[in-house]
């Protein structure tokens, strides 16, 4: 039996349908926002539904979802309308803000800097192959650094183009890793471990297994116990910032020794990354439903990680040449 629904809310939910628009938790809870779910889903998601158009049917759109999406902006527009943000202020949907999509993707800017990302580390790979020779014994953390790093922002950009509890969930195992292999590998330089001496293997093996333990249960902590946004945070928010003080001061020293100026490029990268960081503790509704401070966050590390590999070239050939001198 088709609900009788008020002919305004069923023509605007039909038109904004067939044009389309993005996403907001406390606006899931809106009674507006209810009655606009209600209403858009009986008049477009029955026998004869709506048709969506192909490229939101790849990204794997429905009916249902498409109403949300559509429900959401109007909710949002008509509270806009009605008074000032101060008065009535954007609210989130199912922890999102409502976005405007383009081509179907939910945070398009999120998935724009996702992609200038990998780029930075795709290009960044290049040099160390380029640059460093095989037969250095760090090249090959730096290469797997690289992997890492594309994986991890593939997931970023899979994640933030649609939002699924499995591409969530690799978006934060992929970020998790790339965090948690900074801390890897840092040591590994900083002390050198890399050398083929017994002692150095012996400690080698040691922090590798620490390591993959330590990934191992975040996984199986968030996988099989609690979905904990707090405590993924947190451990990401320690674990890097261990690595960035480990990174500090190893320029710091190596800047005293050499006096180059690439030297303190670590100390920049970790300034502008926390720099970037803090945009997510001052969370706020998307600039024209575009950007917001987490796409933005994104877009701050593209520059660190140019800078990055650039370090890791320059160090691992003042690393070769102190080696030579010292034969």
């Amino acid at each position: 039996m088709r609900l009788r629904v008020p002919s305004a809310w069923q023509s605007i939910a039909v038109l904004v349908l067939l044009s389309g628009v993005a996403q907001a938790s406390l606006g899931d809870r809106l009674p507006d926002f209810k009655d606009c779910l209600q209403v858009c889903t009986t008049a477009n998601c029955g026998t004869n539904p709506t048709p969506i158009p192909l490229h939101r049917r790849l990204l794997l759109w429905t009916c249902p979802a498409e109403c949300d999406y559509t429900c959401q902006h109007i909710v949002t527009d008509k509270r806009l309308a009605r008074d000032p943000p101060y008065m009535h202020p954007v609210y989130q949907f199912h922890g999102k803000w409502p976005f405007y999509r383009f081509l179907g993707l939910q945070e398009p800017f999120s998935v724009i800097f996702s992609l200038l990302n990998f780029l930075a580390h795709d290009w960044g790979m290049a040099r160390v192959r380029e640059r460093i020779p095989a037969s250095y014994p760090l090249r090959k953390y730096y290469i797997m650094f690289g992997y890492v790093g594309l994986a991890s922002w593939t997931f970023s950009m899979v994640f933030h183009a649609r939002d699924f509890g499995v591409t969530e969930k690799l978006d934060y195992f992929g970020a998790g890793a790339n965090v948690l292999y900074g801390m890897y590998y840092a040591p590994i330089r900083v002390f050198k471990l890399a050398g083929g001496d017994a002692r150095a293997q012996s400690l080698r093996r040691a922090w590798t297994g620490l390591c993959a333990t330590l990934y191992a249960l975040h996984v199986l902590y968030l996988s099989l116990w609690s979905w904990d946004y707090t405590y993924n945070m947190a451990a990401n928010v320690v674990v890097g910032a261990l690595t960035n003080i480990l990174w500090a001061g190893f320029s710091y020293v190596q800047y005293q020794r050499i006096g180059r100026a690439w030297a303190v490029w670590p100390g920049v990268c970790v300034a502008i990354i926390i720099s970037a960081m803090s945009l997510e503790l001052m969370d706020f509704p998307p600039w024209q439903g575009a950007i917001d401070a987490h796409s933005l966050w994104h877009l701050g590390t593209v520059l660190p990680t140019v800078l990055w590999y650039n370090f890791l070239v320059r160090d691992a050939q003042e690393d070769m040449a102190g080696t030579r001198l010292k034969r």
